[in-house]
């Protein structure tokens, strides 16, 4: 079963075309993770305004959901793609007025090596459940000169697992991997993949840390 199969068969589309939990990921051991999803089908809030403002040039939102961010950038006039696999979320950027794609981060992508930025925001460090891996596969999508911008968790954790989603009320989907990692793992893995963290800041309860290439390394 693909990650992508996973999200299709659980309660995420559902959340999305409603706009509303509840909804988690949740371990095998009845650890549950609260998801925002009113959050990410509102308006940007002044926590991913920071995260906008920061953003450089041409950008690739990974895991885009509901396309909050894309569409905000849309409006603005700037560049930007959402690529997510959830067809219902892509459906819901586009709806917004953002473009996106129904397409993992680890397939081919459009522009691949010319993105200035590239954003791994609401958890989306945990994509594949090998952050490793993830930002060594964002070393190849964006330019040698553009950043990522990734929000952590606010506590310092590092961590790799299985989960499914849940709708809290006996809806849930077929397992996949995912990561969840904090400022000081997430600069761990980064330094691993020829990444940098080159500025950090937290507001609203979140924490985000921005990424460049290290300028000495030879990792590709």
């Amino acid at each position: 079963m693909t990650a992508t199969t996973a999200w299709r068969a659980d309660p995420y589309s559902d959340a999305l075309r409603t706009g509303q939990g509840p909804l988690f990921l949740r371990r095998d051991d009845g650890w549950l993770l609260p998801l925002e999803v009113e959050r990410w089908c509102e308006a940007p809030d002044p926590a991913d305004r920071s995260v906008l403002d920061r953003c450089r040039g041409a950008v690739l939102d990974v895991g885009c959901g509901p396309g909050r961010l894309v569409a905000a950038l849309a409006a603005e006039g700037r560049r930007a793609l959402g690529v997510d696999i959830s067809p219902e979320a892509v459906a819901r950027t586009v709806r917004l007025g953002g473009s996106a794609l129904c397409r993992s981060v680890f397939e081919p992508l459009p522009g691949e090596g010319r993105w200035d930025t590239g954003l791994l925001i609401d958890g989306n460090i945990g994509i594949g459940g090998d952050p490793t891996a993830l930002l060594r596969r964002l070393r190849r999508v964006v330019s040698h000169s553009g950043r990522v911008i990734a929000e952590c968790e606010a506590v310092d954790v590092d961590e790799r697992c299985e989960v499914r989603v849940d709708d809290g009320r006996g809806g849930r989907g077929e397992r996949f991997p995912w990561a969840r990692v904090g400022v000081r793992a997430l600069a761990g893995h980064a330094a691993a993949t020829g990444w940098v963290v080159s500025e950090r800041w937290d507001l609203w309860g979140r924490r985000f840390v921005a990424l460049t290439r290290q300028s000495s390394s030879a990792l590709r």
